[in-house]
């Protein structure tokens, strides 16, 4: 049970039902991330997604659930293949369809997200002209999202599957045509309310967005979610498609931060199943993830077994049965470190023979391991009455540490000779190196740093919300006692390098330092002893941290008199109650947020910048750069270049936004009066060049003309 300590009294849902009566019970089929449509040009893995999707269905009809609840991901790609959009809708229709009555009441407004124009319902069942016998509700996920703006533009493929009657749509998110409107809008959750007997239900989803956004949303308090005012007495369910492992600052979603009148979070997007209910600290509902229905990489969380859940609602009280899937292939993985197997096998790491032959041997093993697990759940299954199903080729994965092998075979080829025995022939074999053990004569082996993650009295949650890249660098730095290189000009080489992406930032601070280095040895003026060198090398660098330390706090007491004017306004500022630590390096939302217009770029600064400008290509229109020695006959107007917009933060999917450029004419007064006119504009939009003005060539030319003079006069 949770260790959530309600002061309202409001306790967690029971995990269990007591005197369960069927005209009360709502009875759920629950399967998340299908990916209908992975390798569907595959010869032997073709069909897989399609096998499991059409299980589920058919574990909907044996167990008469009431429906059935997807938690996204439906389809692997946004716009999936005709023929996989058949098999689906051919499924949807074959085993959903029919003269079974619906026992599930709706409560809430049919229409509501109905497509505009239209007269349909959106909820399929209501429908008169159509004999629904599961609904299948279902959100979009990271891989099937809607694409293009509005409510017309934003379709996706569940979309499609709406329209027709076969599914219903639901948490879908209607995106903002601007950032401006998405300062305000957040997102808002609308229910769909089911009663059957006794027992209410209502049902949230939220499809997949940026995770940046879900974040931000849900720590400012703008994730909306319309409730019953009765709420205390519905059962809440939240369907959600989005990342629960932290990949880095708001990169996931921390599973705390939901309203605390859910009851039952269904959490997509993660492939490994966790599918038995999951309390949270200090909240009081629960968490279940079913995982993917495929297996989408080879990766130790896929080789987890598929199930689906049966999830019983009876008032306040819930069940959950997990339900394995038996047309999934198996799967197992395993690992192997080849020096450590030539000392027990007795075989030289240089002899690629020996190797391929131990190699071929554990992938054997596998094989076998593969083929009785499926042996093993074939027979359970058919003891209880199901039918006996043929055994297909298993899924293997063998990742080789190859520390110390200087020369490997070819995977691909190695793979040829399990075909027709395992599925994945091509990528049996991956293989990499371990950096602990990467290690040449005259390097130094790294030490084992005491990490603060490595606590043992943290939870695995808590370690990783602990991570961050600053912290592991300075404590594995420390841990190393470097000789030349000092640890802070290292680790902020290391940080620019991770955050900046600056791949070659470690390597110019390497080189720097040591010539830093040698000039300081060299600055002694007499020959060093050997014994010397050492405290010589010490000094130096020691000089060297401090005058970079005495560089850095000058930086920042400039920075500290540039900002102080900031500061002072912004000391009133609220702090935010629900910010994270997570949230240290700011947010995409902030700048978005910001109130202060960027500085216009003066005149000056413009023609700085001309000698980066290139002629236009041919064939495109772009804004001609003129100087004020160019006559007024020869388009003599200048666009001020206007600012980049923000960093969109919904999905990619949100193309309208562009930015107006206002023209400023040749002389000052009618510059100034079309600069004040842009400034008054809420939101700016694109202007193009009318047409006849000018050609491609001619503005070929004077950019052409202008380079030239541009450079002359950087020449003199």
């Amino acid at each position: 049970m949770s260790d959530y300590d309600d002061e309202n009294g409001l306790a967690p849902p029971s995990r269990t039902i007591e005197n369960e009566q069927a005209e009360d019970t709502i009875k759920i089929l629950l399967a998340t991330d299908t990916h209908i449509g992975y390798l569907e040009r595959d010869p032997v893995r073709g069909q897989d997604s399609i096998n499991a999707f059409k299980e589920i269905l058919q574990l909907a009809v044996k167990h008469d659930v009431d429906f059935v609840l997807l938690g996204g991901d439906l389809f692997h790609e946004n716009r999936p293949s005709r023929d996989c959009l058949y098999q689906v809708m051919a499924l949807l229709r074959e085993y959903t369809l029919g003269d079974r009555p619906v026992q599930i009441e709706l409560l809430s407004d049919p229409n509501d997200g109905k497509p505009p124009g239209y007269s349909f319902p959106a909820i399929n069942y209501e429908d008169p002209n159509l004999n629904v016998a599961i609904p299948v509700f279902s959100i979009h996920g990271n891989h099937d999202d809607p694409q293009g703006t509005g409510p017309e533009g934003a379709l996706c493929a569940l979309d499609m599957l709406s329209v027709t009657g076969l599914i219903n749509y639901m948490g879908k998110v209607d995106l903002p045509m601007a950032d401006s409107e998405s300062q305000n809008t957040g997102i808002a959750i609308r229910p769909v309310l089911l009663r059957k007997g006794n027992t209410r239900l209502a049902l949230y989803g939220v499809g997949n967005v940026k995770d940046q956004r879900m974040h931000f949303e849900l720590r400012s308090n703008r994730v909306r979610m319309y409730m019953p005012r009765d709420k205390d007495k519905w059962f809440n369910i939240l369907v959600l498609h989005q990342n629960r492992v932290p990949h880095g600052p708001q990169q996931s979603v921390p599973e705390g931060m939901f309203d605390n009148n859910i009851d039952l979070v269904v959490w997509g997007h993660e492939h490994d199943c966790r599918i038995i209910p999951e309390p949270v600290a200090s909240r009081r509902y629960f968490i279940t993830q079913p995982g993917s229905s495929v297996a989408t990489s080879l990766a130790d969380g896929e080789s987890l077994e598929k199930h689906v859940g049966l999830l019983k609602i009876q008032g306040k009280q819930f069940e959950l049965t997990p339900i394995p899937l038996r047309s999934v292939r198996p799967f197992v993985i395993d690992e192997v470190v080849l020096s450590e197997a030539a000392e027990e096998e007795g075989f030289e790491l240089t002899d690629k023979i020996e190797i391929a032959k131990f190699l071929k041997t554990r992938v054997t093993e596998l094989i076998e391991k593969a083929n009785q697990q499926w042996d093993e759940r074939n027979a359970r299954a058919v003891q209880e009455g199901e039918p006996d199903l043929p055994r297909p080729l298993p899924l293997v994965r063998l990742k080789v540490d190859t520390t110390g092998v200087s020369e490997m075979s070819n995977p691909v080829r190695f793979g040829q000779e399990f075909q027709g025995l395992i599925a994945n022939p091509r990528d049996v074999l991956t293989f990499h190196r371990s950096r602990k053990g990467m290690t040449r004569s005259g390097k130094v082996k790294i030490d084992e740093p005491e990490l603060s993650i490595d606590d043992p009295a943290l939870d695995t949650a808590a370690k990783l919300s602990k991570v961050r890249v600053q912290t592991l660098v300075r404590e594995y730095l420390a841990a190393q006692e470097l000789q030349l290189l000092g640890e802070g000009g290292m680790s902020e080489a290391i940080e620019m390098f991770v955050e900046k992406d600056d791949i070659h930032a470690i390597q110019t601070h390497v080189n720097e330092a040591l010539r830093s280095l040698m000039k300081g040895v060299q600055a002694t003026g007499k020959e060093v002893d050997e014994n010397e060198i050492e405290e010589i090398v010490d000094r130096v660098r020691e000089e060297q941290e401090k005058r970079r330390a005495a560089k850095l706090d000058q930086k920042a007491s400039d920075n500290k008199k540039g900002k102080g004017k900031a500061a002072n306004e912004d000391s009133d500022a609220s702090i935010d109650s629900m910010l994270m630590d997570v949230d240290a390096g700011g947010s995409d939302f902030d700048a978005a947020m910001s109130d202060e217009p960027p500085p216009p770029r003066s005149r000056a600064a413009a023609k700085k910048a001309a000698p980066a400008k290139k002629a236009p290509a041919r064939g495109k229109a772009k804004a001609k750069p003129v100087s004020e020695d160019d006559d007024d006959d020869e388009e003599d107007e200048i666009e001020d270049e206007a600012p980049a917009p923000p960093k969109r933060t919904n999905r990619a999917a949100v193309l309208s936004q562009s930015s107006k450029k206002a023209p400023a004419k040749s002389t000052a007064k009618k510059a100034t009066a079309a600069k004040a006119s842009a400034s008054k504009q809420s939101q700016s939009t694109l202007s193009f060049a009318p047409a006849g003005r000018t050609s491609t060539r001619a503005a070929a030319s004077r950019a052409k003309r202008k380079v030239a003079e541009t450079i002359e006069l950087d020449s003199d």
